[in-house]
This record gives structure tokens, sequence and C-alpha cells, in this order.
């Protein structure tokens, strides 16, 4: 009896140890068969041209209620006074007005669809999340414009199948529209910071590209944080019309980074920046990777102590709340061009694998993005 149950016990042993192979060796596969649709690409009607004309159509807006707009929300008071400046230390003057157009991140998960439908519960409940943790660093802007759009599924950033590249230009149409609208309804001499978060920062390079670069629109970008999404110096920078962040009071530039505690394993992230294609028509291949330190507000792989950041929003639960902690992390970009956080600090279960903090980029640094907005708008004004 005793060795029938050993071999029992040896047997579930060897099952476990072969599914965490297969977990190990396939897991990329597995994960594509769990999230990229099957169906074949089928394009959703086209908005009317005058579908952003309808606050219904933001998250946020102008017209919204403070309540009711999920960037506007803000840490407590009192998790702030930490942060405050001293007597001694008098405030810095608050920036002339400006205005916002943020890209929220993918946060629609279903196969059944290349693109989210308008008006998914659960893609919604997400995305506002997301711009809780994500777009509030923005508030001092008298505007926030944060629109629906059609977002590709998660499944499309895990293929090569052309349905994937059809569903990110699906869903750039739908941005492209709203930021016509954005343009329409402010004002021609206000400046405009430019923002998004992953997928949100894959369309807001494809709008510098096809809307920005070469035309005076490019004059009125105070600045751009397009984070979470790897940008080659090579062969996309160039074609963006605005030059990378070097010095932190530099206005008209652009941000971005991605986040990973260490030991950091980018491996997956590299692999597809690799193969795919830049905005030049080239390979990407092994091409240096912009990576700005939101401690230092410039790029160079000179490390900036926990003591430069002014707050982390560290989240509660399912990242709807979180409070400020101040000097929690530190930053450094490495040679690979990812931003290094050192070692793993406890900001939830949205962890992903090789210790990558993607969804925690702009929260890790939320009052020196707070700080960053509003230092560049006044330099914008200074040299207009």
């Amino acid at each position: 009896m005793a060795k029938r149950f050993l071999y029992i016990i040896a047997a579930i042993i060897v099952l476990v140890i072969a599914g965490l192979i297969v977990l190990r060796v396939w897991a990329q596969e597995l994960t594509a068969l769990a999230l990229v649709p099957s169906a074949e690409f089928s394009a959703q009607p086209a908005l009317a041209a005058n579908a952003y004309a309808d606050p219904a159509m933001w998250y946020s807006h102008p017209q919204l209620a403070g309540t009711n707009d999920p960037a506007r929300w803000q840490p407590s008071l009192a998790n702030k006074r930490a942060l405050l400046p001293t007597p001694a230390e008098p405030a810095e003057p608050a920036p002339p007005p400006f205005a916002v157009f943020f890209v929220h991140p993918t946060s629609y998960l279903d196969r059944s669809n290349w693109n989210a439908p308008l008006g998914d519960n659960e893609a919604e409940r997400v995305a506002k999340i997301y711009l809780r943790g994500m777009a509030s660093p923005f508030n001092a802007a008298e505007t926030i414009w944060a629109p629906r759009y059609r977002q590709a599924t998660l499944g499309a950033f895990l293929t090569d199948r052309p349905e994937g590249q059809q569903a990110f230009e699906a869903a750039y149409r739908d941005v492209e529209l709203a930021f016509a609208a954005f343009l329409s309804q402010t004002a021609p001499d206000m400046p405009i910071v430019l923002a998004g978060h992953s997928q949100g920062a894959l369309h807001l390079l494809s709008l510098l590209n096809r809307k920005v670069a070469g035309t005076p629109l490019a004059d009125r970008i105070a600045a751009v944080y397009a984070v979470g999404w790897p940008i080659s110096t090579s062969h996309d920078l160039p074609l963006l019309g605005l030059p990378a962040c070097r010095a932190p009071d530099q206005p008209g530039c652009i941000q971005s980074w991605a986040s990973y505690a260490e030991p950091a394993d980018p491996s997956q992230v590299m692999r597809y920046y690799r193969r795919s294609v830049g905005l030049d028509g080239q390979p990407r291949g092994d091409s240096p990777i912009l990576c700005t330190n939101p401690l230092t507000g410039g790029t160079g792989r000179k490390a900036a102590p926990a003591a430069l950041n002014l707050g982390t929003l560290k989240p509660e639960g399912d990242l709807s709340n979180g409070t400020l902690v101040p000097g929690a992390i530190p930053a450094r970009c490495d040679a690979r061009g990812i931003l290094l956080i050192g070692d793993p600090p406890e900001m939830g279960r949205y962890v992903l694998p090789g210790n990558d903090y993607h969804v925690y980029d702009i929260p890790l640094y939320w009052a020196n993005l707070q700080a960053d907005v509003a230092r560049r708008v006044r330099a914008w004004a200074a040299r207009s």
C-alpha cells in the first residue's frame, strides 16, 4: 500500500514538472491560443464624422462633472501632505492653461472580436480604472480629453496574422477622429500635451507621424508621454516630428519608458520589437530603444535614487484607489532601453512575467510626472 502511494506521488510530481515545462516552453503559444481571435477580421462600421462632438463618446471631457471624470481623480490630501513644499521651498508657479489628449491602454481581452465594440461593460470599467491611475497626473490641465475608441483586443499583440494589424488600424481611425474633434474644440493658441500608455501610446505615435510631424501643430505640442510602448530611435523617432526629451526643462519633446524590476527579463517584448516594422518601413531589429528616466526627465544611463521619487501611486485592490508614497522607487535606463526600478516593489497582483511592471509604468512615478508636465508647459510658454 505504501509503495502504491509513493508511485502515485511520483506520478503527480512528474505531471507537475511536465506541466511546468510545457508552460515555460510554450507559454507564448498557449497565451496566444487563449487570447487571439480565431475569426477573420470584420471591420465595424465607420463612426460618423461628428461622432466625437458628443461628450458621451469620451471618458474625460470638459463637460463631464468632476465626479464622473476618471482623469480628475486625485489621491487624498492626507496622502499628499508629505509631498508639499516646505515654507523654505515655495511651490512652483502654476503652469498656463493647457489641454491634454490621453489615449488609454488595452482594456479589452475578449477573443470574440478583433476590436472592442463600443459599450462593452467590462472593457469600459477597466478603461476607467486605468484613467484614474494614468491620466490623473495631468490634473493641472484646464481640459483633459480621453476618448472611448474601438480598441484592438489584447490578442492582436500576440499574432503575426494580418488581422492583428487591421485591428490596430481600425482602432487608430477612431483615435484620429477623436483627435480632430479635440483640436476643433480647443483654443488655437493653447499648448497641447499628448499622453497615452501601451496601445494608447502606439496610437499617439501614429498621430504624431500622420497628423503632427511637419505641420504647424507641432509647435503647439508642449510634451508627449508615449509610455509603455518601445520607440526605435532610428526607425521611429525621426518620423515623429519632435525630439526625445534630453533635459527636464525641455519643451516640445517625447518621453517613453517601460518599467522592469530586477532581475529583468524583457525577452518576450524584445522578440516582438525585433520582428516589428518601424515607421520608416524597415525592421526595428536591434535598433536602440528610447528610454527616458522619469526621475530626471532626460535620457542617459545615470541611475536616479529613490530619494528623487516625489511619490509612487501605490494601488489598492483592483487599482481603482491608491496612496502616494514618496522616496520608494529608483530608476535607471539600461543598455537595452528598458527602465530598471530596482528590487521588485509590492504594487499588486498585476506584475507580468519577467518582473515586467507594465501596468504600473505611470503610477510608479506619479508625482514626478505631475511636476514634469507642469514644468514643460511653463517652458513651452516661456519659449513661445
